[in-house]
Protein backbone atom coordinates (compact mmCIF):
# COMPACT_ATOMS: atom_id res chain seq x y z
CA UNK A 1 0.00 0.00 0.00
CA UNK A 2 1.53 3.34 -0.68
CA UNK A 3 1.89 6.24 1.54
CA UNK A 4 -1.13 8.00 -0.14
CA UNK A 5 -3.24 5.28 0.16
CA UNK A 6 -2.51 4.41 3.77
CA UNK A 7 -3.26 8.21 4.26
CA UNK A 8 -6.46 7.71 3.23
CA UNK A 9 -7.35 4.94 5.01
CA UNK A 10 -6.03 6.35 7.99
CA UNK A 11 -8.50 9.42 7.50
CA UNK A 12 -11.77 7.86 6.72
CA UNK A 13 -10.63 5.19 9.92
CA UNK A 14 -10.79 8.90 11.95
CA UNK A 15 -13.78 9.79 10.43
CA UNK A 16 -15.79 6.81 10.87
CA UNK A 17 -14.42 7.05 14.90
CA UNK A 18 -15.58 10.56 14.90
CA UNK A 19 -19.56 9.76 13.43
CA UNK A 20 -19.44 7.23 15.52
CA UNK A 21 -18.63 9.07 18.72
CA UNK A 22 -21.10 11.82 17.04
CA UNK A 23 -23.94 9.94 16.98
CA UNK A 24 -23.49 8.22 20.68
CA UNK A 25 -23.35 11.68 22.26
CA UNK A 26 -27.06 12.22 23.74
CA UNK A 27 -29.23 15.25 22.12
CA UNK A 28 -29.30 17.62 25.72
CA UNK A 29 -25.34 17.07 25.75
CA UNK A 30 -24.01 20.86 26.51
CA UNK A 31 -21.62 20.60 24.00
CA UNK A 32 -20.15 24.19 24.44
CA UNK A 33 -19.23 23.21 27.97
CA UNK A 34 -17.50 20.21 27.06
CA UNK A 35 -15.69 22.58 24.37
CA UNK A 36 -14.25 25.06 26.92
CA UNK A 37 -13.08 22.36 29.64
CA UNK A 38 -10.71 20.60 26.32
CA UNK A 39 -9.66 24.29 25.21
CA UNK A 40 -8.88 25.08 29.24
CA UNK A 41 -7.17 21.89 29.40
CA UNK A 42 -4.78 21.93 26.80
CA UNK A 43 -3.47 25.29 27.44
CA UNK A 44 -1.91 23.85 30.58
CA UNK A 45 0.39 21.55 29.31
CA UNK A 46 0.97 23.38 26.22
CA UNK A 47 1.76 26.64 28.27
CA UNK A 48 4.05 24.60 30.73
CA UNK A 49 5.97 22.67 27.34
CA UNK A 50 6.29 26.70 25.63
CA UNK A 51 7.18 28.58 28.81
CA UNK A 52 8.88 25.98 30.33
CA UNK A 53 12.85 24.90 29.91
CA UNK A 54 15.97 23.13 31.74
CA UNK A 55 19.33 24.29 31.89
CA UNK A 56 22.18 22.12 32.30
CA UNK A 57 23.98 22.36 35.02
CA UNK A 58 28.34 21.91 35.69
CA UNK A 59 27.41 18.50 37.22
CA UNK A 60 25.33 17.23 34.63
CA UNK A 61 21.82 18.02 35.94
CA UNK A 62 18.66 20.08 35.19
CA UNK A 63 17.37 23.18 36.33
CA UNK A 64 14.31 24.95 35.62
CA UNK A 65 14.48 28.08 33.14
CA UNK A 66 12.20 30.30 31.64
CA UNK A 67 11.73 31.85 28.25
CA UNK A 68 9.85 34.43 30.19
CA UNK A 69 13.50 35.71 32.15
CA UNK A 70 14.52 36.64 28.74
CA UNK A 71 11.94 37.67 26.49
CA UNK A 72 9.12 39.82 28.63
CA UNK A 73 7.53 40.56 25.60
CA UNK A 74 6.09 36.70 25.50
CA UNK A 75 3.98 37.54 28.45
CA UNK A 76 0.89 38.31 26.77
CA UNK A 77 1.45 34.45 25.67
CA UNK A 78 0.46 33.53 29.43
CA UNK A 79 -2.70 35.45 29.36
CA UNK A 80 -3.66 33.66 26.36
CA UNK A 81 -2.69 29.83 27.91
CA UNK A 82 -3.85 30.97 31.41
CA UNK A 83 -7.09 29.47 31.56
CA UNK A 84 -7.76 28.43 34.64
CA UNK A 85 -10.68 30.71 34.90
CA UNK A 86 -11.98 29.66 32.05
CA UNK A 87 -11.45 26.22 33.63
CA UNK A 88 -13.08 27.06 37.26
CA UNK A 89 -16.33 28.27 35.04
CA UNK A 90 -16.81 24.92 33.44
CA UNK A 91 -16.05 23.15 37.21
CA UNK A 92 -18.51 25.67 38.61
CA UNK A 93 -21.01 25.22 35.76
CA UNK A 94 -20.97 21.09 35.72
CA UNK A 95 -21.06 20.99 39.31
CA UNK A 96 -24.02 22.63 40.38
CA UNK A 97 -25.56 20.68 37.47
CA UNK A 98 -24.10 17.52 39.01
CA UNK A 99 -25.28 18.39 42.22
CA UNK A 100 -28.87 19.59 41.37
CA UNK A 101 -28.98 16.26 39.91
CA UNK A 102 -27.74 13.69 42.46
CA UNK A 103 -29.90 15.61 45.29
CA UNK A 104 -32.94 15.09 43.04
CA UNK A 105 -32.04 11.19 43.26
CA UNK A 106 -31.83 11.50 46.80
CA UNK A 107 -28.69 11.02 47.16
CA UNK A 108 -26.70 13.01 50.07
CA UNK A 109 -24.32 16.04 49.72
CA UNK A 110 -21.90 13.49 51.44
CA UNK A 111 -21.85 11.01 48.69
CA UNK A 112 -21.48 13.32 46.07
CA UNK A 113 -18.61 14.82 47.27
CA UNK A 114 -17.25 11.33 47.94
CA UNK A 115 -17.57 10.87 44.57
CA UNK A 116 -16.05 13.60 42.34
CA UNK A 117 -13.16 14.12 45.06
CA UNK A 118 -12.57 10.18 44.03
CA UNK A 119 -12.39 11.08 40.58
CA UNK A 120 -10.20 13.61 41.43
CA UNK A 121 -7.77 11.74 43.98
CA UNK A 122 -7.05 8.55 41.97
CA UNK A 123 -5.36 10.15 38.89
CA UNK A 124 -3.58 12.30 41.42
CA UNK A 125 -2.63 9.34 43.76
CA UNK A 126 -1.30 7.39 40.61
CA UNK A 127 1.23 9.71 39.02
CA UNK A 128 2.89 10.65 42.81
CA UNK A 129 2.97 6.60 43.97
CA UNK A 130 4.63 5.85 39.71
CA UNK A 131 6.88 8.49 40.58
CA UNK A 132 7.75 7.61 43.99
CA UNK A 133 8.84 3.96 42.81
CA UNK A 134 10.71 5.52 39.83
CA UNK A 135 13.12 7.95 41.83
CA UNK A 136 15.03 5.18 43.12
CA UNK A 137 15.65 3.56 40.01
CA UNK A 138 16.34 6.54 37.97
CA UNK A 139 18.92 7.36 40.57
CA UNK A 140 20.48 3.92 40.86
CA UNK A 141 20.79 4.43 36.68
CA UNK A 142 22.84 7.39 37.13
CA UNK A 143 20.46 10.06 36.77
CA UNK A 144 21.99 12.87 38.78
CA UNK A 145 19.45 13.68 42.22
CA UNK A 146 19.27 17.41 41.29
CA UNK A 147 17.46 16.07 37.59
CA UNK A 148 15.09 14.22 39.79
CA UNK A 149 14.54 17.14 42.39
CA UNK A 150 13.70 19.27 39.23
CA UNK A 151 11.64 16.63 37.23
CA UNK A 152 9.55 15.83 40.79
CA UNK A 153 9.04 19.80 41.25
CA UNK A 154 7.24 19.91 37.76
CA UNK A 155 5.21 16.86 38.27
CA UNK A 156 4.06 18.10 41.74
CA UNK A 157 3.39 22.16 40.30
CA UNK A 158 0.27 21.60 38.61
CA UNK A 159 -1.57 18.93 41.04
CA UNK A 160 -1.91 21.92 43.61
CA UNK A 161 -4.57 22.72 41.74
CA UNK A 162 -6.40 19.48 42.56
CA UNK A 163 -6.04 20.07 45.73
CA UNK A 164 -7.65 23.50 45.61
CA UNK A 165 -10.33 22.60 43.26
CA UNK A 166 -11.37 19.31 45.82
CA UNK A 167 -12.01 22.68 48.18
CA UNK A 168 -14.45 24.69 46.13
CA UNK A 169 -15.81 21.55 44.79
CA UNK A 170 -17.08 20.67 48.32
CA UNK A 171 -18.56 24.69 48.88
CA UNK A 172 -20.96 23.65 45.57
CA UNK A 173 -23.77 23.79 48.07
CA UNK A 174 -22.73 27.15 49.54
CA UNK A 175 -22.45 28.89 46.18
CA UNK A 176 -25.62 27.67 44.84
CA UNK A 177 -26.94 29.52 47.91
CA UNK A 178 -25.35 32.69 47.27
CA UNK A 179 -26.26 32.24 43.77
CA UNK A 180 -30.16 32.14 44.59
CA UNK A 181 -29.63 34.86 47.23
CA UNK A 182 -27.24 37.57 45.54
CA UNK A 183 -27.21 36.48 41.85
CA UNK A 184 -24.36 37.08 40.00
CA UNK A 185 -23.46 39.52 42.85
CA UNK A 186 -22.51 36.69 44.98
CA UNK A 187 -18.42 36.59 42.98
CA UNK A 188 -18.11 40.28 44.06
CA UNK A 189 -17.13 39.62 47.71
CA UNK A 190 -14.39 37.27 46.32
CA UNK A 191 -12.85 39.58 43.99
CA UNK A 192 -13.10 42.43 47.12
CA UNK A 193 -11.08 40.16 49.13
CA UNK A 194 -8.52 39.43 46.70
CA UNK A 195 -8.14 43.21 46.00
CA UNK A 196 -8.00 43.90 49.75
CA UNK A 197 -5.33 41.69 50.61
CA UNK A 198 -3.40 42.83 47.58
CA UNK A 199 -3.55 46.40 48.73
CA UNK A 200 -1.95 45.15 52.06
CA UNK A 201 0.96 43.58 50.24
CA UNK A 202 1.83 45.68 47.78
CA UNK A 203 0.45 48.81 49.29
CA UNK A 204 2.35 51.61 51.12
CA UNK A 205 2.94 49.26 54.13
CA UNK A 206 3.05 46.30 52.70
CA UNK A 207 7.19 45.87 53.63
CA UNK A 208 5.68 45.29 56.80
CA UNK A 209 2.94 42.60 56.62
CA UNK A 210 4.15 39.12 57.05
CA UNK A 211 4.58 36.64 54.00
CA UNK A 212 1.71 34.34 54.74
CA UNK A 213 -0.77 36.90 54.17
CA UNK A 214 -1.03 36.08 50.23
CA UNK A 215 -2.44 32.69 50.82
CA UNK A 216 -5.44 34.61 52.16
CA UNK A 217 -5.89 34.94 48.12
CA UNK A 218 -6.04 31.24 47.41
CA UNK A 219 -9.28 30.36 47.87
CA UNK A 220 -11.11 33.53 46.62
CA UNK A 221 -8.74 33.78 44.06
CA UNK A 222 -9.95 31.03 42.55
CA UNK A 223 -13.22 30.36 43.75
CA UNK A 224 -14.27 33.36 41.75
CA UNK A 225 -14.84 31.60 38.28
CA UNK A 226 -16.01 28.80 39.80
CA UNK A 227 -19.00 30.72 41.80
CA UNK A 228 -19.50 32.83 38.30
CA UNK A 229 -20.10 29.26 36.58
CA UNK A 230 -22.35 28.17 39.27
CA UNK A 231 -24.43 31.53 38.90
CA UNK A 232 -24.29 30.87 35.07
CA UNK A 233 -25.84 27.24 35.93
CA UNK A 234 -28.27 28.78 37.56
CA UNK A 235 -29.32 31.01 35.32
CA UNK A 236 -28.49 33.88 37.50
CA UNK A 237 -25.97 35.38 34.76
CA UNK A 238 -26.41 36.04 31.66
CA UNK A 239 -25.13 37.76 28.07
CA UNK A 240 -25.69 41.06 29.65
CA UNK A 241 -23.69 40.10 32.72
CA UNK A 242 -20.86 38.21 30.58
CA UNK A 243 -20.40 41.63 28.43
CA UNK A 244 -20.26 43.62 32.00
CA UNK A 245 -17.77 40.90 33.07
CA UNK A 246 -15.78 41.37 29.68
CA UNK A 247 -15.38 45.13 29.29
CA UNK A 248 -15.14 45.36 33.40
CA UNK A 249 -11.97 42.66 33.51
CA UNK A 250 -10.25 44.40 30.58
CA UNK A 251 -10.87 48.05 31.79
CA UNK A 252 -9.64 46.79 35.60
CA UNK A 253 -6.58 44.11 33.15
CA UNK A 254 -5.19 47.34 31.82
CA UNK A 255 -5.51 49.43 34.86
CA UNK A 256 -3.48 46.97 37.26
CA UNK A 257 -1.27 47.07 34.32
CA UNK A 258 -0.34 50.32 33.02
CA UNK A 259 -0.91 52.04 36.53
CA UNK A 260 -0.31 50.10 39.28
CA UNK A 261 2.79 47.84 37.72
CA UNK A 262 1.38 44.65 38.19
CA UNK A 263 3.42 41.90 36.83
CA UNK A 264 2.67 41.13 33.07
CA UNK A 265 3.39 37.21 33.01
CA UNK A 266 0.36 34.99 34.38
CA UNK A 267 3.11 32.93 35.18
CA UNK A 268 6.07 32.56 38.04
CA UNK A 269 9.26 34.32 36.31
CA UNK A 270 12.38 32.99 37.56
CA UNK A 271 14.10 35.37 39.71
CA UNK A 272 11.34 37.96 39.70
CA UNK A 273 10.14 38.85 43.39
CA UNK A 274 6.65 39.35 42.46
CA UNK A 275 3.78 36.79 40.71
CA UNK A 276 0.57 37.00 39.57
CA UNK A 277 -0.32 33.20 40.43
CA UNK A 278 1.19 31.77 43.15
CA UNK A 279 -1.11 32.71 45.17
CA UNK A 280 -3.29 34.61 42.28
CA UNK A 281 -3.32 38.07 42.59
CA UNK A 282 -6.31 40.61 41.28
CA UNK A 283 -4.67 40.68 37.88
CA UNK A 284 -5.60 37.01 37.64
CA UNK A 285 -9.33 37.71 38.80
CA UNK A 286 -9.26 40.43 36.56
CA UNK A 287 -7.95 38.34 33.37
CA UNK A 288 -10.55 35.34 34.53
CA UNK A 289 -13.36 37.98 34.46
CA UNK A 290 -12.51 38.66 30.11
CA UNK A 291 -12.09 35.14 29.85
CA UNK A 292 -15.70 34.16 31.59
CA UNK A 293 -17.25 37.18 29.92
CA UNK A 294 -15.89 36.26 26.46
CA UNK A 295 -17.02 32.15 27.50
CA UNK A 296 -20.62 32.75 27.79
CA UNK A 297 -21.03 35.15 24.90
CA UNK A 298 -19.53 32.73 22.68
CA UNK A 299 -21.63 29.74 24.09
CA UNK A 300 -24.00 29.31 21.55
CA UNK A 301 -21.57 29.94 18.53
CA UNK A 302 -19.15 27.17 20.28
CA UNK A 303 -21.74 24.57 20.50
CA UNK A 304 -23.22 24.73 16.88
CA UNK A 305 -19.58 24.53 15.46
CA UNK A 306 -19.14 21.35 18.09
CA UNK A 307 -21.97 19.96 15.87
CA UNK A 308 -18.96 18.84 13.25
CA UNK A 309 -17.90 15.28 13.81
CA UNK A 310 -14.27 16.05 12.88
CA UNK A 311 -14.26 18.66 15.92
CA UNK A 312 -16.80 17.01 18.22
CA UNK A 313 -14.54 14.02 18.56
CA UNK A 314 -11.17 15.11 19.87
CA UNK A 315 -13.17 17.44 22.51
CA UNK A 316 -14.91 13.64 23.68
CA UNK A 317 -11.58 12.05 23.75
CA UNK A 318 -9.59 14.96 25.68
CA UNK A 319 -12.34 15.34 28.29
CA UNK A 320 -11.88 11.47 29.01
CA UNK A 321 -8.38 11.62 30.05
CA UNK A 322 -8.79 15.39 31.71
CA UNK A 323 -7.18 14.02 34.50
CA UNK A 324 -4.78 12.18 32.48
CA UNK A 325 -3.24 15.13 30.79
CA UNK A 326 -3.25 17.49 33.73
CA UNK A 327 -1.14 14.40 35.70
CA UNK A 328 1.22 13.13 33.04
CA UNK A 329 2.10 15.92 30.82
CA UNK A 330 5.11 17.12 32.64
CA UNK A 331 6.22 13.26 32.69
CA UNK A 332 5.73 13.84 29.26
CA UNK A 333 8.73 16.62 28.80
CA UNK A 334 11.02 14.66 31.10
CA UNK A 335 10.72 11.62 29.09
CA UNK A 336 12.59 13.54 26.38
CA UNK A 337 15.03 16.15 28.40
CA UNK A 338 16.22 13.83 30.93
CA UNK A 339 17.88 11.52 28.42
CA UNK A 340 18.84 13.93 26.56
CA UNK A 341 21.01 16.44 29.35
CA UNK A 342 22.89 12.85 29.49
CA UNK A 343 24.42 13.79 26.06
CA UNK A 344 24.49 17.66 27.10
CA UNK A 345 22.45 20.75 25.53
CA UNK A 346 20.11 19.74 22.89
CA UNK A 347 18.56 23.25 21.10
CA UNK A 348 14.77 23.70 22.44
CA UNK A 349 15.28 21.03 25.47
CA UNK A 350 18.18 21.39 27.28
CA UNK A 351 19.75 24.50 27.47
CA UNK A 352 19.00 28.19 28.21
CA UNK A 353 16.11 29.28 27.07
CA UNK A 354 17.49 32.67 25.84
CA UNK A 355 17.35 32.92 22.03
CA UNK A 356 14.59 32.87 19.30
CA UNK A 357 16.30 30.16 18.17
CA UNK A 358 15.33 28.49 21.35
CA UNK A 359 11.72 29.31 20.67
CA UNK A 360 11.80 28.02 17.64
CA UNK A 361 13.56 24.91 18.47
CA UNK A 362 10.54 24.14 21.57
CA UNK A 363 7.64 24.94 19.25
CA UNK A 364 9.43 21.76 17.29
CA UNK A 365 9.82 19.30 19.98
CA UNK A 366 5.33 20.06 21.04
CA UNK A 367 4.79 17.55 18.68
CA UNK A 368 7.05 15.08 19.90
CA UNK A 369 5.93 15.69 23.74
CA UNK A 370 2.43 15.61 22.63
CA UNK A 371 2.88 12.33 21.10
CA UNK A 372 4.92 11.00 24.17
CA UNK A 373 2.28 12.30 26.27
CA UNK A 374 -0.63 9.99 23.94
CA UNK A 375 1.79 6.78 24.53
CA UNK A 376 1.83 7.46 28.25
CA UNK A 377 -2.02 8.50 28.49
CA UNK A 378 -2.84 4.93 26.66
CA UNK A 379 -1.51 3.76 29.66
CA UNK A 380 -1.90 5.96 32.46
CA UNK A 381 -5.59 6.65 31.76
CA UNK A 382 -6.60 3.58 34.28
CA UNK A 383 -6.27 5.62 37.18
CA UNK A 384 -8.53 7.23 36.25
CA UNK A 385 -11.13 4.52 36.68
CA UNK A 386 -12.51 3.01 39.64
CA UNK A 387 -9.61 0.51 41.27
CA UNK A 388 -12.26 -2.11 41.84
CA UNK A 389 -9.32 -4.72 41.59
CA UNK A 390 -6.71 -2.83 43.97
CA UNK A 391 -6.78 -4.56 47.55
CA UNK A 392 -6.72 -2.53 50.54
CA UNK A 393 -3.24 -3.41 50.91
CA UNK A 394 -2.09 -2.12 47.60
CA UNK A 395 -4.35 1.31 48.21
CA UNK A 396 -2.09 1.56 51.29
CA UNK A 397 0.95 1.07 49.71
CA UNK A 398 -0.17 3.84 46.77
CA UNK A 399 -1.22 6.35 49.43
CA UNK A 400 2.22 5.68 51.40
CA UNK A 401 4.24 6.14 48.19
CA UNK A 402 2.12 8.98 47.27
CA UNK A 403 3.12 10.73 50.56
CA UNK A 404 6.77 10.10 50.06
CA UNK A 405 7.22 11.73 46.98
CA UNK A 406 5.20 15.09 48.03
CA UNK A 407 8.09 15.13 50.63
CA UNK A 408 10.61 15.23 47.99
CA UNK A 409 9.06 17.01 45.83
CA UNK A 410 8.33 19.50 48.14
CA UNK A 411 11.77 19.76 48.99
CA UNK A 412 11.30 18.30 52.97
CA UNK A 413 13.45 15.44 52.33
Amino acid sequence: MTATGALRRGLRKASSAADTINARTPAHRDRAIDGLRALALLAVPTGHWLLGGFTLGPEGALHNASPLSAFGFLAPVSWILQMLGVFFLVGGYASALSYRRSRNRGESTGSWLRGRVARLGRPVLGVTAVWAALIPVLYAAGVPGTTLRTGSTLVIQPLWFVGVYTVITALTPVCLRAAERLGAWAAAPLLGSVAVVDLLRYGPSGDAMPSWLSLLNVLPGWMFAYQLGVCWSERKLGRRGAAVLLAGGAALFAALLLVFHYPASMVGVPGEVRTNSHPPSLLVLALAAVQCGAAILLRDRLGRLLRRPALWAPVVVINLSAMTILCWHQTAMLTAAVPASLAGSVPGLVGAPDSLGWIAARLAWLPVFALVLVVIGRWARGFESPWTRATGAVRALAGLLAAGFAVFALGLA
